[in-house]
């Protein structure tokens, strides 16, 4: 599994932007793809997933971004999105969008659970 993530770039505060995370290989509507970030000296802290069905289903967003970032997905397109509204200058941070055939809802927000990577994309938010 490849994972292409997309869409980063320089907003300013208040703005939106919309990643992508585009899969390709040996993927599934079933696995789970997950967005983190990480921020310069930072640790690699999640963002939101949308698990699957056969996994306990439902889409989990870290308290950070709750009502501000929403999650969807097109299996047609096998992408991920990632729609940031209202930006703040503490969203600046490099965005991975990351997959699993087999994470738990007890275990979203561990980097740890996901097999798959994307390469990254960052976001700066201006103040």
């Amino acid at each position: 599994v490849q994972l292409q993530a997309s869409g980063g770039g320089l907003v300013q505060a208040g703005g939106s932007l919309r990643l992508s995370c585009a899969a390709s290989g040996r993927t599934s509507s079933s696995y789970a793809v997950a967005w983190f970030r990480q921020a310069p000296g930072m640790d690699r802290v999640f963002v939101g997933v949308g698990v699957s069905n056969r996994h306990g289903g439902g889409i989990v967003y870290a308290d950070s971004v709750k009502g501000r970032f929403t999650i969807s997905r097109d299996n047609a397109r096998n992408t991920v999105y990632l729609q940031m509204n209202s930006l703040r200058p503490e969203d600046t941070a490099v965005y991975y969008c990351a997959a699993s055939p087999s994470v738990i809802l007890s275990n979203v927000a561990s980097p740890v659970a996901y097999d798959y990577w994307g390469q990254g994309t960052l976001v700066t938010v201006s103040s």
